[in-house]
């Protein structure tokens, strides 16, 4: 369990919403890089893509917001919504198939080539993060990567490189000292807790906040790694109901593995026959 593992020189997001003006653009930087499509409905088919309504197979990310009063003044306090990147994340723990991994450098990866649709991962994500391609007749799951491919590479997930003012990335051992810093030297303006730093036995996102996390739609979860709660609870299922649940999850995923490449071959089928028709 995450006790026994040194997390502190992973990456990690350092989110200070007291310095986020609600802008945006990671939003944006996102769904590019990703490759996502805006939200296809009929209220959001102009601003869909620069604010969705949700968190979806299109959207890994969005900025939330909530308006206040202070000192007999309306103010907006924004709050950036992301997979959090667990330090023991409850989504690999239930795959059955091995669909979601923590990595070395610090995000936790979704392999789609592996994935059966159980929806396991859903459940168990205490900040419900993983999404349904309820759009897909051969439906999988969808999150943030945290940018897998651009951190191998030396880069910055985009969501980070496109904020100017909010989001620090870097080693998580740095960040939380860097959140410290700032919580000591303007204790007016930040709460003294870092949200993050041991919710769910730690995550790779940590935020930075003047009102209480609560009060701004966090969800309460507890500082124990929920892998832990977990395996408890494995502990009680007979051993054959494991076996015969492992055999069927094998079953379904070649079946729907199957199913996927096959839809795969007909798609570039109906793709090339203008150009069969053209040649003869």
């Amino acid at each position: 369990m995450s006790s026994a593992k040194d997390f502190s020189k992973t990456n990690a997001f350092l989110i200070d919403m007291t310095r986020c003006t609600g802008c945006r653009g990671c939003q944006v930087a996102c769904k590019q890089w990703n490759e996502l499509e805006a939200e296809k409905t009929e209220f959001f088919t102009g601003e869909g893509y620069q604010n969705p309504p949700a968190m979806s197979e299109y959207t890994f990310t969005r900025i939330k917001f909530r308006d206040y009063e202070k000192n007999g003044q309306n103010e907006f306090a924004f709050y950036k919504e992301m997979c959090m990147h667990c330090n023991d994340p409850a989504c690999a723990s239930v795959c059955p198939v091995g669909a979601f991994e923590k990595t070395t450098e610090g995000p936790v990866i979704y392999k789609a080539d592996r994935c059966i649709g159980c929806r396991f991962c859903m459940i168990a994500c205490p900040f419900g993060v993983p999404k349904y391609e309820w759009s897909k007749a051969l439906p999988l799951v969808k999150k943030c990567t945290g940018c897998y491919s651009r951190i191998k590479e030396g880069f910055q997930p985009a969501c980070a490189t496109t904020c100017a003012t909010a989001i620090t990335y870097g080693p998580r051992n740095k960040m939380i000292t860097e959140a410290e810093r700032r919580i000591a030297a303007r204790p007016d303006r930040y709460l003294s807790k870092i949200y993050g730093k041991d919710e769910a036995g730690g995550t790779g996102v940590l935020y930075l906040t003047a009102l209480p996390f609560n009060e701004l739609g966090f969800k309460p979860v507890t500082m124990r790694a929920l892998p832990s709660f977990t395996w408890q609870a494995l502990r009680l299922v007979p051993g054959i109901f494991l076996t015969v649940g492992g055999g069927l999850s094998a079953i379904s995923w070649i079946n729907h593995r199957k199913d996927r490449l096959r839809a795969e071959k007909a798609q570039q089928a109906e793709a090339t026959e203008p150009g069969k028709e053209e040649q003869q």
